[in-house]
């Protein structure tokens, strides 16, 4: 028996608001409210809402038989109970069908893996909590942001107890190896490894719409009929942004009409059943291990990391992000760190890229700058404050720290001022209370005399 693994990404970011170099020390509020609710009902009323009320129908018609996995950001979560209950209730209706796996992965779509082993683990494992707060499930499978692995990252996951872990079926990683078997990990050969077909899945999420396809319009049986060509296919793994139902291919395409059909199509016309990941990787055995000792992603056509640092502006604002770390562990303040977590959601970096050709429309997707660099100068205005905000609570020299004494005895003397002030002015108010009393009390007295 084959398989096909269908996973859908779910991200939204906390858009920044434009954040004037004035701001910095005087404003500690970032966020676009305006675009952040406007895009994620946007994206809830043509994808989300729809296109699970059609996964839930699917799952109930084929009774059991047809399956999928989600992964979904704490940012998008966040959002969710913010803008749009009903979105996350829809999630909630798709997991109590024990059809649809949910995936771990960092909380806010963060790059930290790439980072520090301590902080990739705290952000799984938030993120892991609030899956199972949700949903009722424990991930056994692990996504990272983008899809990015490396060999090791997947020992890392290996480490965090995670029996499989999903990338990128990137040519220059496989060479002549086809991504339609399981693999596991060069170093933790415990962990096996699920590798996306880029083809067969942009050909769904990117192609789909596209009149000047040579293989236009593309129909669940012809799709069955690629899918079946080569007997050997153990597993085809179709991964995608779960965007591409509904906003990125419109329902005029024809995109949900294409998966209303195809379950059937396939259980007719071949011999692949739907599998979650777990059951992937509990049912199959690895044909071998994949050896990626530089970082791969599903992004771009080099299926690298350059989409998120392939250039200097993303570097110097990814490192300067990182440099925090050690003093944002002493913090304990709930708002700054909240910060901090949306301060590494990797859209800040993909924003800045100057990647304008091949991949210029892909990165221009929800894109609310109109320049990398704007989105550079915006971001390090937002980490600028940022700073200020963290060098009242761990100063980071000891100018900062005499500061930051001066500071607090200033705050102290103000806050003794104000008390002062509200003292007097309260004897002020007493004192005109008490003469117009009296003033009253000598009035009354007259009037009484003039009687007599």
């Amino acid at each position: 028996m084959r398989a096909i693994c269908f996973y859908f990404q779910v991200h939204q970011p906390f858009r920044y608001r434009r954040y004037r170099f004035f701001d910095i020390g005087n404003d500690h509020y970032y966020y676009d409210d305006y675009a952040n609710e406007t895009i994620l009902r946007k994206v809830a009323d043509h994808c989300y809402l729809p296109t699970n009320k059609r996964m839930l129908e699917l799952i109930k018609k084929h009774k059991g038989k047809f399956k999928i996995a989600f992964s979904i950001t704490g940012t998008a979560l966040e959002q969710f109970e913010l803008y749009a209950p009903e979105v996350l209730q829809s999630f909630q209706e798709l997991a109590q069908t024990g059809q649809v796996e949910f995936l771990a992965e960092t909380y806010s779509n963060s790059l930290v893996a790439l980072k520090s082993k301590e902080l990739f683990e705290e952000q799984v494992q938030k993120h892991s909590e609030t899956i199972e707060h949700y949903f009722g499930q424990k991930p056994q499978v692990f996504r990272n942001t983008e899809l990015v692995y490396s060999d090791e990252i997947g020992a890392m996951v290996a480490d965090m107890g995670f029996k499989a872990m999903l990338t990128e079926g990137a040519k220059h990683i496989l060479g002549w190896k086809s991504p339609n078997f399981l693999y596991c990990n060069a170093i933790k050969p415990r962990l096996k490894v699920l590798m996306r077909n880029h083809k067969l899945s942009d050909d769904i999420a990117f192609r789909f719409s596209n009149q000047a396809w040579n293989e236009y319009p593309l129909t669940a049986e012809k799709f069955v009929r690629w899918i079946n060509h080569d007997k050997k296919d153990e597993i085809i793994n179709l991964f995608m942004n779960y965007e591409a139902f509904g906003e990125r291919q419109s329902e005029e395409s024809g995109i949900f009409r294409f998966m209303e059909h195809l379950p059937q199509a396939v259980f007719s016309q071949s011999n692949f059943r739907f599998a979650t990941p777990s059951e992937i990787a509990d049912e199959f055995q690895p044909v071998s291990a994949v050896s990626v000792q530089h970082p791969i992603s599903w992004a771009d056509e080099e299926r690298d990391i350059t989409a998120w640092l392939g250039n200097e502006m993303q570097q110097e604002a990814f490192d300067k992000v990182y440099q925090l770390a050690d003093r944002m562990s002493k913090v304990s303040d709930e708002a700054l760190n909240k910060d901090w977590h949306y301060l590494q959601v990797s859209d800040h970096f993909y924003y800045m890229s100057t990647k304008f050709f091949s991949d210029g429309e892909v990165h221009n997707y929800f894109n609310p700058y109109e320049s990398p660099y704007e989105a550079f100068i915006n971001f390090m205005n937002v980490y600028s404050d940022f700073k200020l905000r963290l060098n009242t609570f761990v100063p980071e020299s000891e100018l900062e720290i005499k500061l930051a004494a001066l500071n607090k005895v200033l705050g102290e003397k103000e806050e003794k001022l104000k008390k002062y002030e509200l003292e007097i002015a309260q004897l002020q108010s007493r004192e005109k209370r008490k003469k117009a009393a009296a003033k009253s009390k000598t009035t009354s007295i007259k009037k009484a005399k003039s009687k007599k």
